[in-house]
């Protein structure tokens, strides 16, 4: 039973997240770390994102049935009840919320409210199955975690929370493309337009080009605008063009399935990496003369 209600939670999308959270954290953090904030940040989110993954799961439960990856989600086979879900899933949001504003401060908890409403309200309900543009919304919903472990540590939105809502929702939209190509035929069955299933999968490689550049642009800001020293900028640069190089690959691939699950997997390498090393090289003396250069 207990591992019914933690499977529709999702925990490796919870998992995923906490990483981005830590880098936003450890990043405002600068090496001087308030555990007991770090704490609340990292529980409160995950409440939330919990939250946010059971009301999915309760919305989706029509389309799930139909997607080969989903057909077994818990509510799916009736393992726990529509009416049950709707009430753990609010508890949880309810604590996730409570924690982070009391815990962290509220700028923290309503970044989480905005990015928790955008999933939930506007991506879930409405935009995943109306609009080709719902990957779009749902990105930025996907950039909440490492914006909210920021602010809870600076209390205030500034350029850096701004540059870390660029890099992660830019990162989501490669990421989610080459999903909806490797799931293509799960897609196209629950009949949920996505980029590749509306326009097909050759306009997808050019968004997901197009998507890659961006993100290269908005990693290197990190250190340009001097949040984040010389070893990001390196890494940063590293995974990016490796990146890039997937993706134009993939003009030429025999197989789009196989590519696509590549570039997937690397995205989740990409973001992975990108997260450690914004925690370990905040701003230095480096990225200061580096700045002083830059203008």
């Amino acid at each position: 039973m207990i591992r019914q209600y933690l499977q529709v939670t999702k925990p490796g999308i919870i998992f995923g997240n906490l990483i981005s959270v830590i880098g936003g954290f450890l990043l405002a953090s600068k090496g001087s770390i308030n555990h007991a904030l770090f704490v609340s940040t990292l529980v409160g989110v995950s409440l939330v994102v919990a939250s946010g993954c059971v009301y999915n799961n309760f919305i989706d439960r029509d389309i799930d049935k139909k997607m080969e990856r989903t057909k077994n989600r818990v509510l799916v086979k009736g393992l726990i009840s529509p009416k049950l879900s709707l009430v753990y899933a609010t508890v949880l949001g309810i604590a996730g919320f409570a924690l982070l504003y009391f815990g962290a401060n509220p700028l923290a908890m309503w970044l989480a409210v905005m990015g928790f409403v955008v999933y939930v309200g506007v991506y879930s309900l409405y935009m995943k199955r109306n609009s080709v543009y719902g990957t779009l919304v749902g990105s930025l919903s996907g950039a909440a975690p490492p914006i909210i472990g920021y602010c809870a540590v600076i209390n205030q939105f500034d350029a850096g929370a701004l540059i870390l809502l660029a890099i992660f929702s830019l990162w989501q939209m490669p990421h989610s493309y080459a999903i909806a190509i490797f799931r293509f035929k799960d897609y196209q069955a629950a009949n949920i337009p996505v980029l590749p299933v509306v326009k097909g999968i050759s306009v997808a490689k050019k968004h997901i080009t197009f998507y890659i550049l961006a993100f290269m642009v908005a990693t290197l800001m990190l250190t340009l605008v001097g949040y984040a020293g010389y070893k990001y900028l390196v890494v940063a640069a590293a995974v990016s063009v490796w990146w890039l190089g997937m993706a134009l690959s993939g003009y030429k691939t025999q197989n789009d399935h196989v590519w696509a699950r590549k570039l997937f997997v690397f995205s989740i390498v990409a973001i992975t990496a990108l997260s450690v090393m914004m925690s370990i090289d905040f701003m230095t003396p480096a990225s200061k003369y580096l700045l002083t250069m830059v203008r």
